[in-house]
C-alpha cells in the first residue's frame, strides 16, 4: 500500500515538473523576436523601436549599425517618393562557377533583393534626385556585372534628366565568381560618371561601412562631394594585407573615415541623423538648383 502511494506521489511530482517545464518553454517561445537590438561595439541592448527611431545609431556609444538598402532609402527620401528602376535584373552564372547559382537563389529569398544595389529616383525634401544604394546583405555588396549595369544606368538617367546623383556605397569589392566581367565594371561606371560630369552633373558619394576593393577604387571615390559615416572602413586592400606587404605596423585608425578626412581623401563625416539635411543642403548649394 505504501509502495502504491509512493509511486502515485512520484507520478504526481513528475507531472508537475513537466507542466512547469512546458509552461516555461511556452513563455520563452512567446517572447517576440527583435524585441531588443544589441550593439556590436558597446554590446549594450536597446529596445528595437528606440533603435529604429534613432536610425539604427546606438544611443549608448553612437555606433552606426549596418542597415539595408531599403532602410537607407527610407531614411533619406521623402515618404512614398522613391520609384525603383531595373528591379528585376538578375545575375546569371555564365561562367558556371561552382555553387554560385545556389548562393544567388538563397540570397534573393533571404534579402528580398535581386542584386546588391537598389536604384531609382526619389525626392529629398522635395528635390528630385537619382539614387543608387548598395546593400551588404547581398554577397557583401560585391560588384558583379548587374551591379555595374544598374549603377551605370542610373548615372545615365541622371545625365539625361539633369538630376543630381547620390550613390551610397558599401562593398567587399569585385565579385570573384564573375571573373574579369566584375573588374570591367570599374571602368564602365567611371566612364559613365565622366560623361555625367562633362554635362555639369552633381554627384555625391556616400561611403558607409565597409567600402573596399574595386568599388573604392572606382565610383566610390569619384564624387564631387565625398561623405562618410562615422568610423566607416574605407580602403582598397585589407589592413593585414598591406602590413604584410610593407612589413610595417599601421596605425589603429588606418582606413577609418576620421583618418581619411584628416588626410584629405574625403570631404566630410556626417552622422546618420544629419544625413538627409546635409545632402539636401549640398544639392541646394549646387549651381542651378533653386530652394
Amino acid at each position: 500500500m505504501e509502495n502504491l502511494f509512493r509511486k502515485r506521489q512520484e507520478r504526481l511530482e513528475l507531472f508537475k515538473s513537466r507542466r512547469i517545464t512546458s509552461s516555461k518553454e511556452v513563455t520563452k517561445r512567446e517572447v517576440p523576436e527583435n524585441l531588443i537590438k544589441n550593439c556590436e561595439v558597446c554590446h549594450k541592448n536597446t529596445p528595437y523601436d528606440e533603435m529604429m527611431e534613432n536610425l539604427y545609431v546606438c544611443p549608448n556609444c553612437g555606433h552606426h549599425l549596418k542597415i539595408s538598402a531599403r532602410e537607407r532609402i527610407r531614411q533619406l527620401t521623402d515618404k512614398r517618393s522613391f520609384r525603383e528602376m531595373d528591379k528585376n535584373i538578375e545575375s546569371k552564372n555564365e561562367d558556371n562557377f561552382p555553387g554560385y547559382s545556389n548562393k544567388l537563389d538563397k540570397l534573393k529569398r533571404a534579402t528580398g533583393l535581386h542584386e546588391a544595389v537598389v536604384t531609382g529616383v526619389g525626392k529629398i525634401n522635395g528635390q528630385r534626385i537619382a539614387i543608387a544604394v548598395m546593400d551588404s546583405n547581398f554577397m557583401m555588396g560585391s560588384m558583379g556585372q548587374v551591379v555595374g549595369d544598374k549603377i551605370t544606368r542610373i548615372i545615365e538617367l541622371a545625365t539625361k534628366r539633369k538630376l543630381p546623383l547620390l550613390i551610397s556605397c558599401t562593398s567587399g569589392g569585385a565579385r570573384m565568381q564573375e571573373g574579369i566581367m566584375s573588374l570591367m565594371q570599374m571602368a564602365k561606371t567611371s566612364a559613365a560618371l565622366k560623361r555625367f560630369s562633362d554635362e555639369g552633373g552633381f554627384y555625391i558619394s556616400l561611403l558607409t561601412h565597409p567600402t573596399t576593393g574595386g568599388v573604392s577604387a572606382s565610383f566610390a571615390m569619384l564624387g564631387d562631394i565625398i561623405i562618410a559615416e562615422p568610423n566607416a572602413l574605407v580602403g582598397f586592400a585589407g589592413k593585414r594585407v598591406i602590413e604584410n606587404t610593407i612589413n610595417e605596423t599601421l596605425p589603429k585608425e588606418f582606413q577609418r573615415a576620421e583618418f581619411l578626412l584628416e588626410k584629405g581623401f574625403i570631404d566630410m563625416i556626417v552622422k546618420r541623423t544629419d544625413m538627409k539635411k546635409t545632402i539636401y543642403d549640398l544639392i541646394v548649394l549646387h549651381k542651378g538648383v533653386k530652394q
